[in-house]
Parts: C-alpha cells; sequence; structure tokens
C-alpha cells in the first residue's frame, strides 16, 4: 500500500484552502455546496414532526430564492426514514439512513444487517454504515471488508455510504487503507465521520480519500463518491472542501452523485452568505428556518 506523505499533504491541503474566489464563483461554489449537502437530524429528541420540518428545508432551503438548488439527501435515524420518505414524496431527494449500530459500530453483524433491510424497506434510498475500527486496529481486515461486503448486499437497491471514524483510525496512512478496504468491498461512497467524535472531518482527510478514491477508478474504472461530515459548519469551510475536490479530481465530481457534504448548521451559513452576496449585507440567521 502507498505510504502517505504526512507533510506534503498537509501542506497541499493549506495550499488550497488558501485559494482566493471571485464573487461569480463564490455564488457558483455555494449553490453547489447547497445541491451536495447531506442535511443531517441525528439527535435523540428527533421526531416525526422535526424530520417533516428537516424534509420541508431540503426541499425548499429559502423560501425567498426559488432558484435555488434543493439537498442531496436528509439523513436520519432508522426509525424515522418513513416519516422522511412521507415528507419528500414526489421529489428528488434522497432518503439516508444511518445504519449499523450508528455511531459505534458495535454490534453483532445479525444486528447491522437487520437494521440495514428495515431500513430499505422503510425507504431508505442511502445507507450511512460504521465501519468496526476494533477490528480495523486489531488488523483484521478480512473480517471488516466481510462485514461491508455483507451490509452491501443487504442494501439491495440502495447506496452504500462507508464511515470510517477518520478521527480514531489514528495516521493518514489509516485513512488510506480504510480507504481502499471499504472501495474494494463495494462501497458507493466513503465517508469521513459519524460528527459524534473529535476530530471529525478535516481538509487533509478529506484530501487522503479523494486521492485514493481517484487511483482507484484509474485502477478498475469504478467510481466510489466521497463524503465529509463533522464539524463543517461555515461556508468558507464548504468552499475550500469543493476547491479540494476540483483540483483532486475534477470538475464532474462537484455533483451529488459523487460528492457531499455531512451537516444541520451549515446550510443556514450558505444561505446567509448568498444573501451578503446579492446584497452587500448580512441577515440575522433568524430570518432562515432553523434545521
Amino acid at each position: 500500500m502507498m505510504t502517505v506523505d504526512a507533510v506534503g499533504l498537509e501542506e497541499r491541503a493549506a495550499d488550497l484552502a488558501k485559494r482566493s474566489i471571485k464573487k461569480h464563483a463564490k455564488i457558483h461554489g455555494l449553490r453547489i455546496a447547497i445541491a451536495c449537502i447531506d442535511l443531517t437530524g441525528l439527535e435523540g429528541k428527533d421526531t416525526p414532526g422535526r424530520v417533516a420540518q428537516l424534509c420541508r428545508k431540503a426541499l425548499t432551503p429559502d423560501s425567498r430564492d426559488p432558484t435555488l438548488p434543493h439537498v442531496a439527501a436528509v439523513c436520519v435515524y432508522p426509525s424515522l426514514v418513513s416519516a422522511a420518505k412521507k415528507a419528500l414524496e414526489g421529489s428528488d431527494v434522497k432518503v439516508a439512513s444511518v445504519a449499523t449500530a450508528f455511531p459505534s459500530g458495535q454490534s453483532s453483524i445479525a444486528v447491522k444487517i437487520e437494521e440495514t433491510k428495515e431500513a430499505v424497506a422503510d425507504g431508505a434510498d442511502e445507507i450511512d454504515m460504521v465501519i468496526d475500527r476494533g477490528a480495523f486496529h486489531a488488523g483484521r481486515f478480512r473480517e471488516v471488508r466481510s462485514e461491508i461486503e455483507a451490509v452491501k448486499q443487504a442494501c439491495g437497491p440502495a447506496a452504500l455510504k462507508v464511515i470510517l471514524e477518520t478521527g480514531e483510525l489514528g495516521t493518514y496512512d489509516n485513512v488510506r487503507r480504510a480507504s481502499q478496504l471499504a472501495m474494494e468491498a463495494g462501497a458507493d461512497f466513503i465517508k469521513t465521520s459519524t460528527g459524534k467524535i473529535a476530530p471529525a472531518a478535516t481538509l487533509p482527510v478529506a484530501l487522503v480519500m479523494l486521492q485514493a478514491a481517484r487511483d482507484f477508478e484509474r485502477r478498475t474504472g469504478r467510481r466510489v463518491g466521497v463524503k465529509v461530515a463533522g464539524g463543517i459548519r461555515a461556508a468558507k469551510q464548504a468552499l475550500q472542501y469543493l476547491v479540494i475536490v476540483k483540483e483532486t479530481c475534477g470538475d464532474d465530481w462537484l455533483s451529488p452523485a459523487w460528492f457531499r457534504i455531512g451537516a444541520s448548521s451549515l446550510l443556514n451559513d450558505i444561505l446567509m452568505q448568498l444573501w451578503k452576496e446579492r446584497t452587500g449585507a448580512y441577515q440575522s440567521d433568524e430570518y432562515f428556518t432553523k434545521d
């Protein structure tokens, strides 16, 4: 396996993060960012009513600007998939569901498969699974791969996003290895984090994963998407990730088909930035619905 040059990687990520973006390109980028968001509601206090509100926001991010795109997906717990599916009926917004004992991943494979099947049966278009980091760190890579393959089979027609929980992997080499393993096991997306531990998504980690996905496509001919999640709250951060995607994988990756941002509060900050670009003045987040 290729060894990651940590110093070079971090320097490259820092350099890309400093790229200057002109006003027109910034507005275009923010609209792309909206289209790539997996609007996430993963709190213990979530209810069908709260999910319905989240779905309304997903469909119409800002009622004053009907030209804005809808988000890519709404991400909820398995028990709330049917509520989300009902609220999004007739739209192109996907229903994503965390499964496989999210966020710890600590349950039996039978439980993980059953949870996945139930979420898909209730209407989930996408499943976000977490890998067994304990098995990974113990070097039981075949076990990790077999589990991903089993969940992928349980997904049926639903897409599978494999969460690596990069904050627990320790090194960029491990992030690269886990990315490769997940893609070989059939992942449709590789995802940085659950968002429940720190550090979550970082620019260098995203760069490692994008490079791994790019190299995997060159080697196999199969494209696997990348999702960053956890701690992405500001429009500036979203634009930095889009620059890294563009410079690493090309313009055609700037699409929800291949890149996603898992977030809850990010959308409102993007809307505030777009309002500023249009009017020259910031508007309080009180003018935007809460996710």
